[in-house]
């Protein structure tokens, strides 16, 4: 017997009498190519059996039919996105649910009124009545003029970025059909693949939710907080100036909407900015952009065509920014996607608007969001809480710190007219800083966990 090898098997096969050296090697190469073959063909049948996260979906039907009021108590608050400020409304995000609103005319007593079902929401603005806002790939335009009975009035299909909500578990994504609507939830299955086929099957790339990516809510007066444009925020990702609706798109792009006819947005164009571009806020005809190296200012004389003024950059950091007279101020923090290595405060001069300068920098413990109003400085600083500074003073911010309220994990806050919204793990407080020497504690609503 001889034996030769192929594809590390042994295969005997006898030596035929009788048959020439030519018709031998035919019959090797043939035999040859028949193991190959059997080799291959059964690879083929290899099946693997694992678990997978299968995306839920949601179909794009029952997404663009599912806005309406329903019923709701401080009890369903259990994932509380970007807070925003409307003719006496607190509207509270529930994180891809929809929008809780509450009475706020007795900050002391704030009451549910309703919730907005809105799937996919995570961002907000309003407008003389007109809710714009967020549903995973569009946007929709809410009446909410009678807040106990919203009609959509007006929706842009497919105008922002497919997105993923984001995977906790260790289990691999199975493939997205894009098709099937958008993807609301995943759930662990075991699936069983041809494993040569799996091996070389290739993914797309799905965009993850930006609230994942750690863009929430902070905010300062950037509106009238009255019947025309309401209350926005430093982290906000929607606002709006004058006419226009501006919402960051992508990591680069911001789309620009005409809401001169406030029932009927229509998108006048795009503005691609620098990489890593997070927060908007609008401060007298100027739009302030924060990034993760920087901010950026753009001149919004013509509010379509936004101008680009200058930049002001810093090290690598998720950062809000909020401005008032001629500065503007500047959070940076670790423990992000960001993978910045500083937790800190920056007072910018802008009073050459083209030649913004770093007149002070502080150090936090891990700053979020902030507000100012009147030269009273806002800062929610992580665990060591919220912070309040006298802020006259840019050259001796840290010998001003007026008042300080640890332990709560402060995220976000909304200053107006005297009275204080921020939101913190443990709920939602209100404050009365009219005397900014008593500092008065109004309310508390609670976040079910």
């Amino acid at each position: 017997m001889r034996k030769m090898f192929i594809n590390k098997r042994m295969v005997y096969h006898p030596i035929v009498v009788g048959i020439n050296h030519i018709q031998v090697k035919l019959i090797k190469s043939l035999f040859t190519a028949l193991l190959f073959l059997l080799f291959f063909s059964c690879q083929d049948k290899i099946i693997e059996r694992y678990k997978v996260n299968a995306p839920v979906y949601m179909s794009y039907k029952e997404l663009r039919s599912a806005v309406k009021n329903m019923p709701v108590t401080s009890e369903q608050i259990t994932k509380p996105g970007k807070i925003y400020y409307w003719n006496n409304y607190l509207f509270i995000n529930e994180y891809n649910k929809g929008i809780h609103v509450i009475d706020n005319t007795d900050p002391s007593h704030p009451t549910f009124k309703t919730f907005i079902n809105i799937p996919g929401n995570v961002d907000m603005s309003i407008k003389d009545g007109i809710l714009y806002a967020d549903s995973y790939i569009d946007l929709v335009a809410l009446d909410i003029n009678d807040i106990q009975h919203v009609k959509e009035v007006k929706r842009i299909d497919s105008i922002f970025p497919y997105t993923i909500p984001e995977i906790i578990s260790p289990y691999m994504l199975e493939q997205i059909d894009m098709s099937k609507g958008v993807v609301i939830a995943y759930e662990e299955k075991y699936t069983e693949k041809d494993i040569i086929k799996y091996e070389t099957r290739k993914y797309p790339f799905y965009e993850y939710d930006k609230i994942a990516l750690g863009s929430n809510s902070g905010s300062v007066v950037n509106g009238t907080g009255g019947s025309g444009i309401g209350v926005g925020g430093s982290m906000a990702r929607f606002t709006i100036s004058n006419q226009a609706l501006y919402a960051i798109n992508n990591s680069m792009e911001i789309i620009v909407f005409d809401i001169s006819n406030v029932s009927n947005p229509e998108k006048m164009g795009s503005l691609t900015t620098t990489w890593g571009i997070e927060t908007l806020f609008p401060y007298n005809n100027y739009l302030f952009v924060g990034s993760q190296t920087g901010m950026l200012i753009y001149d919004l004389a013509n509010p379509f065509q936004p101008q680009f003024v200058t930049s002001y950059s810093h090290v690598r950091s998720c950062d809000p920014v909020v401005v008032e007279g001629n500065y503007a101020y500047v959070t940076l923090r670790t423990g992000t996607r960001c993978f910045g290595n500083v937790n800190r405060l920056d007072i910018v001069n802008i009073s050459n608007i083209s030649n913004p300068y770093t007149v002070k920098e502080y150090d936090m413990t891990n700053p979020h969001g902030l507000g100012i109003d009147n030269n009273l400085l806002f800062i929610c600083d992580g665990e060591a809480g919220l912070k309040i500074y006298d802020a006259t003073d840019k050259m001796k911010l840290h010998e001003h710190l007026i008042a300080q309220y640890p332990g709560l994990h402060a995220y976000d806050v909304i200053p107006l007219n005297g009275i204080l919204v921020m939101t913190g793990d443990s709920g939602i407080y209100q404050y009365n800083y009219a005397d900014p020497q008593n500092i008065v504690q109004l309310s508390k609503i609670k976040i079910s966990k």
